[in-house]
């Protein structure tokens, strides 16, 4: 059905994107739970010991959307390919009956991916996906971009210009920049995120000060230890990542409760693969339960609870409608 929108009649996607009711204010609370669903597109389709596991859109499209469908989750951040796949559903829903459920949703276009994995350009990070004229055409959101910090490696400037470039262009429209910054070092098998306050502490600092104006900036960085002290090292709000599937939701939301209590300005997660592929755990249960950790202040102990009593519900909720 998306293939045959996509060669029958294309513009459905901005139509659709058009008439999506968007919120009054971007967060309602004050925190944010978003979905990263923008691996792919930087050759990253391993989850556990699955080399191409991610490279099945189907799959990947039907566990996204057991947690965009999730109405305790805040939103979805994913590159052109993805949004507009779920504008694609969203329209199909509704034609059918059923309620938008990316309504009133936050959605953030990804900019920059063209730092492909494993390839000996990746630390060129260029901005290969949404640009700010697509973000506001298609009326997302905000905007997500990332620089990776190698302190040996020149392309590091580059991708940082162009992550400053882009956040003077958003602010033109004020549309928010979530920035995902982190320091790495170069091994043999790939680079390595460098999860230390102190590295973090500066990579921060850096971040916050790109583009002509700070005010709409979020921060997207690693939960780690002596996290209250990264916290300090800005004053914009914080968003903690996820970081490869650990194949068992109970690490992250561990990482997650002891990172909203580590300070006031620590807001919520934009976690990817922890939600979507949390081993043989219903990733909307997961959804619910890192939703309920940011915004009701839940305890790990009752955030698992809370995935026992409604894992495995309402897997028809879509299938049922789009026959």
């Amino acid at each position: 059905m998306i293939t045959d929108i996509r060669v029958g009649d294309p513009s459905v996607i901005e139509k659709r994107a058009q008439r999506r009711k968007r919120r009054d204010k971007l967060t309602e609370d004050g925190k944010l739970t978003i979905l990263a669903c923008d691996h792919p597109a930087r050759r990253v389709t391993r989850s556990a010991n699955e080399p191409v596991r991610m490279g099945n859109r189907h799959e990947y499209l039907a566990r996204i959307l057991r947690v965009a469908t999730n109405p305790e989750f805040d939103g979805v951040m994913a590159t052109t390919d993805i949004i507009e796949d779920l504008l694609i559903l969203d329209q199909l829903l509704v034609e059918k009956g059923g309620p938008s459920f990316l309504d009133k949703k936050v959605l953030l276009g990804c900019m920059n991916r063209g730092g492909l994995s494993g390839c000996s350009f990746e630390m060129d990070d260029r901005f290969t996906s949404f640009t700010t004229e697509s973000i506001r055409r298609l009326r997302l959101d905000g905007a997500k971009m990332m620089f990776r910090l190698d302190p040996t490696d020149t392309r590091s400037l580059d991708t940082i210009m162009a992550c400053s470039g882009a956040i003077t262009e958003l602010n033109k429209y004020s549309i928010p920049p979530f920035v995902e910054a982190f320091s790495v070092v170069r091994t043999e098998t790939g680079y390595k995120t460098l999860k230390t306050a102190d590295e973090l502490i500066k990579t921060v600092s850096v971040a916050t000060a790109l583009g002509d104006s700070s005010k709409g900036i979020w921060l997207k960085i690693p939960y780690c230890e002596d996290f209250d002290r990264v916290a300090r090292g800005t004053s914009c709000p914080i968003l903690m990542l996820g970081g490869e599937s650990l194949g068992d939701p109970t690490g992250i939301l561990n990482e997650f409760s002891k990172g909203m209590a580590a300070a006031q300005n620590v807001r919520g997660a934009l976690v990817g693969r922890n939600v979507l592929f949390p081993g043989p755990e219903d990733p909307s249960a997961v959804a619910g339960a890192v939703s309920r950790i940011v915004h009701q202040n839940y305890s790990v102990d009752q955030a698992l609870q809370h995935i026992a009593a409604i894992r495995g519900k309402e897997m028809d909720k879509l299938t049922r409608v789009l026959k």
